[in-house]
C-alpha cells in the first residue's frame, strides 16, 4: 500500500459502520467515507464464522493484495473498510480480487467514475 494507511482503531471502525455508505456483493462488504486527508485509509474485517485464524488471514492477505494491486484506480481522501462474508472462505484470489473491483464501481469511487 503506497499512499493508504490502514484503519486499526475501533472507534474509527464504529464511526464508518455507523455514518459510512455501504454495498455488498456475494463475498465482501465495502464501507466508505470521506476523510478529508490526501490519502486512503483501509480497514479489513474477518469474523470468526468465516473460518480459523488461518483462513481468516489468507482471506486478509488477499484482500490487502487486491487492494495494494489496484491502489491507484480508487479515488483518495476515503476510509474503506471491507468486511469479508462466510462466502469468501474458499475462493481464490482472482474472484476476492473481482468481488474488489466490482464494490468499487458499485460506489463509485473509482477514477474513472468518479461521483463523490
Amino acid at each position: 500500500m503506497k499512499q493508504s494507511e490502514t484503519l486499526k482503531n475501533n472507534e474509527d471502525f464504529k464511526e464508518i459502520y455507523h455514518t459510512g455508505r455501504s454495498f455488498a456483493n456475494k463475498y465482501l462488504i465495502m464501507y466508505i467515507k470521506k476523510n478529508d486527508l490526501n490519502t486512503n485509509r483501509l480497514g479489513i474485517s474477518v469474523s470468526k464464522k468465516v473460518g480459523n485464524s488461518v483462513v481468516r488471514h489468507r482471506i486478509t492477505r488477499l484482500i490487502r493484495e487486491s487492494y495494494r494491486l489496484s491502489e491507484d484506480s480508487f479515488l483518495k481522501g476515503l476510509d474503506i473498510i471491507v468486511v469479508a462474508r462466510v462466502g469468501a472462505r474458499e475462493r481464490k484470489y482472482s474472484e476476492i480480487e473481482s468481488a474488489l473491483l466490482h464494490l468499487m464501481k458499485l460506489h463509485k469511487i473509482g477514477k474513472e467514475t468518479s461521483n463523490i
